[in-house]
């Protein structure tokens, strides 16, 4: 299996920043980690063994990144709108560094599927839908998909923005839409410990893209499906092989 281990300056972020590869070819993830997690999360937890077929067949590559989230959504001790705002970097990292590398790395311009669990399926499907001209679906397993539940009340325009089930209700442009329905959109859920707010905001997001006719494979597993690492590993393979 090949493993590409990468680290440069990022001048949107400041900072440098590192990823993983793994893989040699086909579909293109991008792996957000869990809530301040770390671009070798995923590699540690065994995640990448479990779709080793796709991976040595070239059917798969996933290109990890690092998490800024204790300075964007968890920076508890800052006013809200400054990790919103530092959100936005991380943002402008990801579209003009990131996805740029993973172009060039492959030698061509195929979107790619923005995939994580936790946190990690927030940033997935909140990148997803802000840029449907870079990513071409997502894989979002036990996700929340406003990011009240980050800053509680507080609103502004970046969190607005980051926010699908706030911005998804008066989405009417078209450009959009037709990139969604176009799109591979897989999410899922369990219903056990842990995953009260997932259930709630799942279901929430399910209504919406129905509303909007966009196609979605969403799954919500049974009640001994907690939010943890276990089931993640059980649902990760499962849907990458629907992806790919």
């Amino acid at each position: 299996m090949n493993r590409d281990y990468q680290k440069w300056y990022s001048d949107h972020l400041g900072k440098e920043m590192e990823l993983l590869v793994h893989g040699h070819a086909g579909t293109p993830f991008i792996i957000f980690p869990c809530s301040n997690g770390r671009f070798f999360d995923f590699e540690n937890r065994g995640m990448f063994h479990t779709v080793e077929q796709e991976l040595k067949e070239g059917k798969a590559i996933f290109f990890s990144v690092d998490s800024i989230d204790r300075e964007t959504w968890h920076n508890h001790g800052a006013h809200p709108s400054v990790g919103a705002s530092r959100h936005e970097h991380y943002d402008q990292y990801i579209i003009h560094e990131v996805i740029p590398f993973i172009h060039h790395f492959l030698g061509n311009n195929e979107k790619i599927i923005a995939a994580g669990a936790s946190m990690g399926a927030y940033h997935a499907v909140n990148f997803f839908l802000r840029h449907p001209d870079a990513f071409g679906g997502t894989l979002a397993l036990s996700g929340n998909y406003h990011a009240k539940h980050f800053v509680g009340d507080y609103m502004d325009e970046h969190v607005y923005f980051n926010s699908p089930l706030a911005f998804l209700p008066g989405l009417q442009d078209n450009w959009y839409l037709d990139q969604y329905r176009s799109s591979k959109i897989f999410v899922c859920t369990g219903q056990g410990a842990w995953e009260e707010t997932m259930v709630e905001d799942t279901h929430h997001l399910k209504s919406l893209l129905e509303e909007k006719n966009v196609p979605a494979h969403i799954e919500f597993w049974g009640h001994d499906v907690n939010h943890d690492w276990n089931w993640w590993e059980l649902q990760f393979p499962y849907f990458v092989k629907k992806i790919v």
